[in-house]
């Protein structure tokens, strides 16, 4: 009797064609083109880059360098107990950013050079490098970068 109560009711068994752990399909890559680069194909992915963060307000690692051109796909792990992003951008955007965060901490992202992670969860940013200079990634997290969470890329023309 409980049973085919549930099974009746369409609000409990919602109907999918989808399996039940499907991602959404992705987007098409963006060429929209940012002063660190733009959205990298992850088809033309050179190396991938496993990139930590703790609750002792650090990236690991916590410097690195790319070659101007090279397409990286960076995995990103929260590996501490309270959420932790990684914006990528340049130290200016950066500083504006985390400002923003402070008066509206629940602000909505979805670009593609920012990864939100939970605790104990891993996401991914795919990232091509297109100038050379010195850029950087923050955790925007209110609180997070004013501590120092922030790490900074290289970018070498070869």
């Amino acid at each position: 009797m409980i049973v085919s109560a549930l099974t009746a009711n369409g609000a409990v068994f919602a109907h999918t064609d989808a399996p039940q752990d499907a991602k959404p399909a992705r987007k098409a890559v963006s060429t929209e083109e940012k002063a660190f680069g733009r959205e990298g194909d992850p088809k033309k992915v050179s190396r991938t880059v496993t990139v930590d963060m703790s609750d002792k307000m650090r990236f690991s690692p916590a410097s690195l360098t790319v070659r101007q051109g090279e397409t990286v796909r960076f995995v990103v792990k929260n590996s501490g107990k309270v959420m932790h992003e990684m914006v990528l951008g340049t130290m200016q955007e950066l500083k504006e950013h985390a400002g923003l965060m402070k008066k509206h901490p629940g602000m909505e992202h979805d670009e593609p050079y920012m990864a939100h992670v939970a605790p104990g969860k891993t996401e991914r940013i795919v990232w091509q490098f297109t100038k050379p200079g010195e850029f950087y990634y923050g955790c925007l997290v209110p609180g997070h970068f004013d501590a120092g969470m922030l790490g900074k890329i290289n970018i070498t023309t070869r």
